[in-house]
């Protein structure tokens, strides 16, 4: 991290890859800007399900060391956006991946919780995001809502580390100016989603690729289009965000077409031209046409002023 504040923007997510998904565009964008960008991982996403057989001993029932592997994968993403190495909540290895209750990459999906898992992290993650937060002291913070998107648990802990940390850095001097979560808007996926099922069926360039199913209905979590705030245009950058999302190999694959990706479920996801958020602290920034902000520090002041 800087020793000195950037006046940038700070993303908080729960596992490498995490931020590339979702905001992987964003962060491309404002780094192309010249924005300091700061990605926060809380863990290093022991716990997630490999693709493929190249790398599948190093889950944790066998060599137990995917979350070392992953930190490189992350390292290479951020490069690719732009952005700078990775920084660690609470430092590399401090807590680890809790799990997906049902979908652990260990055999033994019910049993206890790691000793170290992001669920039970307590007051010091919190803590030691306000540490980050009054160093860089960001005009921006971005997390999950309080379902963390799709539900997963260190979702769920990461969204209320993060406004648990604004708060409380607000009370030790710096009060963020725009808080967002990040989300995506029900209707475009749909509209990207709907073209990929009409280039399958008609056998068109792009089809889906073998193997790969499309989503079923409610199966991609997104929000109505008229709860979404702001609208970020990240067509510019979508070869850098497909570039990191092929640097998650262990976890994510990039379809031949480069407009669709796939967990290790293989449901397709589209690679959208714009990613959506909630503004829930700050005030809303001049609007377009379509009623949205498009540009995060919309209505704010340049650093230092």
């Amino acid at each position: 991290m800087s020793a000195a504040p950037t006046g940038g923007l700070v993303l908080v997510h729960a596992h490498p890859d995490d931020e590339t998904i979702t905001t992987g565009g964003t962060i491309a964008h404002y780094r192309r800007r010249g924005v300091p960008v700061t990605v926060v991982t809380c863990t290093l996403g022991e716990e997630g399900e490999v693709i493929g057989e190249r790398w599948a001993r190093l889950v944790r029932a066998q060599a137990d060391q995917l979350g070392g592997f992953r930190i490189g994968e992350l390292a290479r993403a951020l490069g690719e956006l732009g952005a700078g190495p990775p920084t660690f909540l609470g430092g590399a290895g401090r807590w680890r991946d809790s799990g997906m209750s049902g979908t652990t990459a260990d055999p033994k999906p019910m049993q206890p919780p790691h000793p170290r898992a992001f669920v039970n992290s307590g007051p010091a993650a919190v803590e030691a995001l306000v540490d980050i937060l009054l160093e860089l002291r960001p005009r921006v913070v971005i997390g999950y809502d309080p379902r963390g998107g799709y539900g997963h648990p260190d979702h769920v802990r990461a969204h209320r580390v993060t406004m648990d940390a604004v708060d409380a850095a607000a009370e030790k001097g710096w009060a963020t100016p725009k808080v967002y979560w990040t989300v995506t808007d029900a209707t475009v996926l749909r509209l990207h989603t709907e073209a990929l099922a009409r280039r399958t069926v008609d056998r068109l360039p792009g089809a889906l690729p073998s193997g790969w199913r499309l989503p079923a209905e409610g199966e991609l979590p997104c929000v109505p289009s008229e709860s979404v705030t702001t609208a970020i245009d990240v067509s510019d950058v979508l070869a850098a965000k497909r570039a990191a999302l092929r640097a998650h190999a262990t976890q994510v694959s990039v379809a031949p077409s480069g407009r669709e990706f796939a967990l290790s479920n293989n449901v397709a996801q589209p690679v959208l031209p714009e990613e959506h958020y909630l503004l829930v602290r700050g005030r809303l920034g001049p609007v377009g046409a379509d009623g949205r902000e498009h540009d995060l520090f919309a209505g704010l002041p340049s650093p230092g002023r």
